[in-house]
């Protein structure tokens, strides 16, 4: 599947602009971390950018969500570290647990995007470019800032030997890179 053909697909099942700069924040950190690791940043960045593909679809059934979205791409032929990482970035919903690199990337990926992007949004100047690694770690402790982020899954980033501070930084300059499209 090519990045064209997977923005297709995004356009046609995803409706909310929201979600979508979502996918688009949780693509650039997939693929940074796939470069900083060694892997395949095509690839990585693809599960990014379509983990949530079904999210509209399941929203009010989380126990499909990931699920619909491996259907949804069966025509495609993605490898299995792909749909299982789709999957499993649910895990606790479906009683699965993650098992490789990618798992462990996508979860934390997906899940520190929603912290970023409510920081910049209560920024003077509403940028990412504006925010420190410091004033998210910093947001991170606050449980009442963003309640809906697990921290947990964003400190999964140590699974895949990234200490939490390193990854908020890759997290942040990556998010960067696209904050026009992010509109933040």
């Amino acid at each position: 599947m090519t990045r064209d053909e997977a923005l297709q697909l995004l356009d046609l099942h995803i409706k909310a602009e929201n979600l979508k700069k979502h996918c688009l924040a949780s693509e650039v950190i997939m693929r940074a971390l796939a470069a900083k690791l060694g892997r395949d940043a095509e690839l990585w960045g693809i599960a990014g950018l379509l983990h949530d593909l079904d999210f509209e679809y399941t929203h009010d059934r989380p126990e499909g969500h990931g699920l619909k979205t491996v259907e949804l791409l069966a025509p495609f032929q993605l490898p299995r570290e792909v749909t299982d990482a789709v999957v499993r970035h649910n895990a606790e919903t479906l009683h699965m647990q993650r098992e490789t690199v990618m798992d462990f990337a996508l979860t934390c990926a997906e899940s520190i995007t929603g912290l970023i992007a409510a920081a910049a949004l209560v920024h003077p100047d509403r940028k990412i470019r504006s925010l420190s690694g410091k004033s998210i770690r910093k947001r991170m402790k606050s449980k009442d800032f963003a309640r809906n982020v697990n921290r947990e899954h964003i400190v999964l980033c140590e699974r895949i030997d990234i200490p939490l501070e390193e990854f908020i930084e890759l997290s942040l300059g990556a998010m960067a890179s696209i904050s026009d499209q992010l509109e933040l």
